[in-house]
Parts: structure tokens; C-alpha cells; sequence
């Protein structure tokens, strides 16, 4: 690989932010997850968040921004992602790995709750299964997709897309940007 391929993954990443940032639907969307998060954490709810590969550790990262801080001390945000591993392995081995997050939901989630929803395809059946269990709880539900948002556009309450890419290392890049984003909005609003 040359350092012109490397500097062309820069430039194709700061094309695909350039196209997110020219709509201006997604700012607004961002704020009303935000102020959905917020709502359910005042009436004592909380977020759990989950996805597969990097979309876990972005769900998990999002987890651990709220519980311990973004910017500013501040009190800890109730936040979970559906990351343990004895819970993963056991549900897979039991149930299937198509259940390993719908369970989750199942057991703790509540209608006062928020699912963070994490698929670059949009089509993530354990995903997908995760969003009717928590539809089926009352629970609203934030996506975040890319492509053409799969499956998941149509059953989530606010759905953040990333731009058209061939590649799912550019649609997580925008939505670190949005979980960050999410996080520092909230973190600022909460009051």
C-alpha cells in the first residue's frame, strides 16, 4: 500500500462526513435521540445498547461515556451494553446467537427504557430481534444504520444513517461521530 492509498482513505472518510453534515435532518435527529434519552433518564429509565463486532464496541463505548463522563464531571447516566461475554456464550449456545440481545432486553428493559440499536447493514437479526422485544416492552428505540438501513430503518423510532459506502470501517466512523455527539448533547442537557 502507497501513502497516496493511505491519504485516500482519509479523503473517502472526510467525503462521507461531508455528505452526512450537508443533511441537516441528521443534527436534528441527534438532538431528538438526545432529548428522548434524556426524557427516559429523568423518569428513571435508562439506555441499553448493542451490535455486533465494532458496532459492540461502539455500543459498549457509548455505555461506558454515559456511566463514567464525556467532558465534564458529572453525575453517572444509566447506561448498559450488551457485551458480557457469559451472557453471549450462554444465550448462543441455549438459544442461538440470533437471541443473545433480545434475551437481554427481555430481562431487564422497560417501557421507561431507550435501545440504542447498532447495525452497519441495518439487517443484524440478533439486532433486529432486540428492537421487537423492546417494541414489545413499550421501549423507544434509536438506530444507527448504513446502506440503505436494512431491515432495522423501519421498526426504530429515530434513525441515524450513515452515508452509502461500500465499506462498514466507513460507517462506523460516522457513528462514533454520532455517538459522541449523542453523548457530549446529553451530557450538556441533562441538567
Amino acid at each position: 500500500m502507497s501513502s497516496k492509498q493511505i491519504a485516500d482513505h482519509f479523503l473517502e472518510a472526510q467525503d462521507i462526513l461531508k455528505q452526512f453534515i450537508e443533511n441537516q435532518d441528521n443534527f436534528i435527529k441527534i438532538k431528538e435521540a438526545g432529548d428522548r434519552i434524556i426524557s427516559a433518564i429523568k423518569n428513571g429509565g435508562k439506555v441499553i445498547s448493542c451490535g455486533n463486532g465494532g458496532s459492540m464496541s461502539d455500543a459498549m463505548h457509548f455505555a461506558e461515556e454515559m456511566t463514567g463522563r464525556f467532558r465534564e464531571n458529572r453525575s453517572p447516566l444509566p447506561a448498559i451494553a450488551i457485551s458480557d461475554p457469559s451472557h453471549i456464550s450462554c444465550i448462543s449456545n441455549d438459544y442461538g446467537y440470533d437471541f443473545i440481545f433480545s434475551r437481554f432486553v427481555e430481562s431487564i428493559g422497560s417501557s421507561s427504557d431507550v435501545l440504542l440499536a447498532i447495525s452497519t447493514s441495518g439487517n443484524s437479526q440478533n439486532v433486529i430481534n432486540a428492537i421487537e422485544k423492546a417494541r414489545d416492552k413499550g421501549m423507544f428505540v434509536v438506530g444507527l444504520t448504513g446502506k440503505d438501513g436494512g431491515k432495522l430503518a423501519k421498526l426504530v423510532d429515530i434513525e441515524l444513517r450513515a452515508p452509502m459506502s461500500k465499506w462498514a470501517d466507513r460507517v462506523q466512523e460516522i457513528h462514533i461521530k454520532i455517538i459522541h455527539s449523542l453523548i457530549h448533547y446529553i451530557e450538556e442537557n441533562i441538567g
